[in-house]
């Protein structure tokens, strides 16, 4: 029997996240939206594609607009992408409010219809709504996770590659911390075949790229306009998804709820993480420098400024 993926939320993201899943054949897949048919029409179309890519995956959409979650019932993952998207000169800290109240109203029912699901947050700012997912469905810390160091290392990685002109396979870069402009890209672990990045790029452009990293989700929705990231994360997300479904034990940069790792303690914050089929197997601890150590606290205490303001 295939597995079962909801993913919530039918705009670019979540929509493109169940088209992945969707065509790589790894669950059965529901994709939700609160307008109606709009979800219907996109998984008619994804299951239309299916003859083409060889999927049996089944698809189905279905609108919540009436709080009717039961279609989601049993699922093995669930995917929250449902909230407001960033708008040019707007930081994922303006959306906390905003995208809170979303967050809420959708774990409450996924709750009550998969009580086993692992939960996958995406929607932004991410750490914070990741907090607010543990805290109103009392799920396990392992079965509730945020989709953020594997985006930020994707795009640090491609920097790298366009830098060096080398494929992206010989590259492995590391990105721990908040999902935002505090998100520590740890250089001295990132590595291109094995050779760290140090050894091969010069300070300057190396801090170019931290930089370029830091920015990059405002970088794109600076030039969509009226829109954010949809490829990339909905990339990352699946490779979460896959890594968990086929028990995996990858070890992927995560958002996580930290009791004393990393010197962190009753917060989401990314680290290094195995993924299973239990979810976040284990927290992967490393050494950090005096100066690393003090980025990871700064990125922390961004998130945590968050977390205190919705009160949890």
């Amino acid at each position: 029997m295939r597995k079962k993926v909801t993913v919530v939320g039918g705009g670019f993201v979540g929509s493109t996240t169940a088209q992945r899943i969707h065509d790589d054949g790894l669950a059965d897949v529901v994709l939700t939206d609160i307008l109606e048919d709009v979800p219907a029409g996109k998984a008619l179309d994804m299951a239309q594609s299916a003859t083409i890519f060889g999927s049996n995956s089944s698809v189905m959409g279905i609108s919540t607009a009436k709080g009717d979650y039961s279609a989601t019932a049993n699922s093995d993952i669930v995917v929250i992408t449902a909230g407001f998207p960033r708008k040019p000169g707007m930081s994922r800290d303006d959306l906390l409010k905003l995208n809170y109240d979303v967050v809420k109203t959708v774990v409450e029912q996924i709750v009550k219809h998969s009580p086993n699901a692992i939960l996958i947050m995406v929607t932004n700012p991410l750490d914070a709504m990741a907090q607010a997912a543990l805290h109103v469905s009392k799920f396990p810390k392992n079965r509730v996770l945020g989709m953020a160091g594997v985006l930020d290392s994707a795009r640090m990685s491609r920097f790298v590659a366009m830098e060096l002109n080398v494929s992206v396979e010989n590259i492995n870069c590391f990105v721990l911390g908040g999902h935002g402009d505090d998100m520590v890209p740890l250089t001295r672990y990132s590595t291109v075949a094995g050779i760290p990045l140090p050894e091969l790029i010069s300070k300057e452009k190396l801090d170019a790229i931290v930089t370029r990293t830091r920015k990059g989700g405002a970088e794109i929705v600076n030039l969509l306009k009226t829109g954010s990231a949809y490829y990339a994360p909905s990339a990352a997300t699946v490779e979460m998804v896959e890594a968990i479904l086929h028990d995996k034990k990858k070890i992927l940069p995560c958002a996580v709820y930290l009791e004393g790792e990393y010197g962190i303690k009753g917060l989401f914050v990314g680290v290094p993480v195995k993924l299973g089929e239990k979810g976040a197997e284990e927290i992967v601890q490393v050494k950090l420098t005096d100066a690393e150590q003090a980025e990871l606290n700064k990125s922390a205490a961004s998130v945590r400024e968050l977390v205190n303001v919705l009160g949890i």
